[in-house]
Parts: C-alpha cells; sequence; structure tokens
C-alpha cells in the first residue's frame, strides 16, 4: 500500500512539473502633466521615485510588465498637455519600478515630430526597455514586429495599434502602428504562422471619459478575435471600461479589457483619477495546451501633487 502511494504522488508530481506558467501585468497610461513635471523638480534634477514606490511591489512581481507611454521623450522644454515631453527622469523610474515593456502607438506618439519620436526610440533602446507601436523605419518595424516575448517556456506575441496621433503624420520612413485592418490582418497572419501560445493585442481605442466601450471598439474586438488574437488589452479613455471573459466555440477563454484608464496621470476630470491594473496568469501543460488559470485586476488611485 505504501509503495502504491508513493507512485501516485510520484506521477502527480510529474505531471505538476511539467506544467508551466506565467504571469503577465498589464497598467494603463503613464502620463506626465505640467504639475506632475513641476512636483518632480528638485534643484536642477526631477526625481519620480515616490510616483512609484506604492505600485512597484505589484509591477515587480510580474514576470512581465507592460505599460501605456503615453509621452514623449522628446527633450527639453519639458511640457504636458496638450504636446507632452517628459524628463529622462521618468523613463528611468519608470524601468526601475519594474516595467519590461512600453507600448509606444498612441495619440500623443508624434507630440514633439520627428525629433520627438527618434530621441523616444533612442532612449528606450539605450535602457534596453523594448518597445512596441512606433519605429525608425521598415527594417527596424521587421525586426522588431510582432514583437515575440520569450519566457518561462512561453512564447507570447504582442501587438500594439493607435486610433490616430492627435492629426499629427509622422515623417517618413517613420512608422506609427495605426488600426488599419488590412495591416493588422498581415500582422495577425505572421503572429499566428509562429504558432505562439497566446496573441495580445494592445489597442489605443474609444472615446475619451466614456465609461463604456463604443461600437467600434465592440466591433473591432470582435474582429480581433475572428482574426485569432487571443486576447485584447485596450487604453486611451482614461477611465476604467468594462472587462470579458469569453469563451469561444471551442471552449478556449478570452480576455478583452476595453480601458485600463490611468495610472500614473494628473487629471481631475470625474472617473479620470486612477485605473485598473490588470494580471494575466497563464498556465500550459505537458501537451502544449495553454490556459488562464487566474486573471483580475487592482485599482490605482492617481494621487495629485500638491504644490506649494
Amino acid at each position: 500500500m505504501r509503495i502504491f502511494l508513493f507512485l501516485i504522488l510520484l506521477s502527480c508530481s510529474v505531471i505538476l512539473s511539467a506544467q508551466k506558467r506565467i504571469t503577465l501585468f498589464f497598467a494603463g497610461d503613464l502620463m506626465q502633466h505640467q504639475a506632475q513635471i513641476d512636483s518632480a523638480y528638485n534643484e536642477g534634477t526631477y526625481d519620480y521615485s515616490d510616483c512609484f514606490s506604492a505600485v512597484k511591489p505589484l509591477v515587480s512581481k510580474a514576470d512581465i510588465a507592460i505599460a501605456n507611454l503615453e509621452v514623449t521623450l522628446g527633450g527639453k522644454p519639458y511640457r504636458g498637455y496638450p504636446a507632452f515631453s517628459a524628463p529622462d527622469a521618468f523613463l528611468y523610474a519608470i524601468k526601475e519600478c519594474g516595467f519590461d515593456i512600453l507600448l509606444t502607438a498612441n495619440n500623443h506618439c508624434l507630440d514633439r515630430g520627428k525629433k520627438g519620436l527618434d530621441r523616444t526610440l533612442s532612449m528606450l533602446d539605450s535602457l534596453c526597455i523594448p518597445r512596441i507601436g512606433t519605429y525608425r523605419n521598415e527594417s527596424d518595424r521587421s525586426r522588431r514586429y510582432p514583437m515575440i516575448i520569450e519566457k518561462n517556456g512561453f512564447r507570447i506575441v504582442l501587438l500594439n495599434y493607435t486610433y490616430a496621433t492627435n492629426g499629427l503624420v509622422e515623417t517618413p520612413p517613420h512608422i506609427v502602428n495605426r488600426i488599419d485592418r488590412r495591416v493588422m490582418r498581415q500582422d495577425i497572419a505572421a503572429a499566428r504562422a509562429i504558432q505562439p501560445d497566446a496573441i495580445i493585442a494592445c489597442m489605443h481605442w474609444g472615446t475619451e471619459y466614456k465609461l463604456l466601450p463604443d461600437q467600434s471598439q465592440k466591433q473591432l474586438a470582435d474582429w480581433l478575435l475572428g482574426q485569432g488574437v487571443t486576447h485584447i488589452i485596450g487604453n486611451h479613455p482614461h477611465v476604467v471600461q468594462p472587462m470579458e471573459l469569453r469563451t469561444d466555440s471551442t471552449g478556449r477563454q478570452h480576455v478583452v479589457v476595453y480601458s485600463l484608464g490611468n495610472f500614473i496621470s494628473n487629471m481631475s476630470r470625474t472617473h479620470t483619477d486612477g485605473g485598473a491594473a490588470f494580471t494575466l496568469v497563464l498556465e500550459k501543460d505537458s501537451t502544449g495546451h495553454t490556459r488562464i488559470t487566474r486573471c483580475g485586476y487592482d485599482l490605482v488611485w492617481t494621487g495629485r501633487p500638491l504644490l506649494t
């Protein structure tokens, strides 16, 4: 009897050890309004350590932490809305907090024009922070996109697109990933060709300050899932919008998060003083089947600086 029990326990141990797990953390918009820039200034330098101290444990415990960088690093003069250019110290603090990947396809990515986009990409590359959504040229995009994350025995593809760039147009050969179904269909096909465990589309979409997704978001979410995207994480409205856990006809589950809201911001409009940080835990068994084992969110309040 003892031998029998030992064999059963050993068998369970082998099954458990064959399972692989990865924890993905998604944060909302990382912004820098003028009051935040002014508050971070101290005797010729900028210090953002206090902005991230409370959330660092939440971010750093994930295997991969991803956020939307909704500013440029365009250099001086540093300015907030409407044409963002944040101090380099902001990026250093983001990295120190534990963020692994930054999304750059958003409506503010061209706020400082060609120079601003170039410098933003250079700063991210200099700190070895993988970035997705904007590119120097076609060669830069083809080398980096679709982004492939290989960690803990998983291969996950990340996509990123924006609905617009506030009326600004990139200067060739720069490329901004825009919501264009023709292009996205090609990108998703390329992603599927490498047979990843998951394809996650990070979408900058929707209507600002609207608490519910608009029809275009719903239609695009359906289309993305129909093309083969596994999960969708949204940003842009600056408020938290609904989250869904869908089950398709094969029994596979899909997360759709319409908007995470703000993560670092100085907005004062109703419902903009916070956001949701979303955690997605995937598990893969010895047969290669990947499933969601946990998904949920933590609410984050974005405290505004008190200037004297």
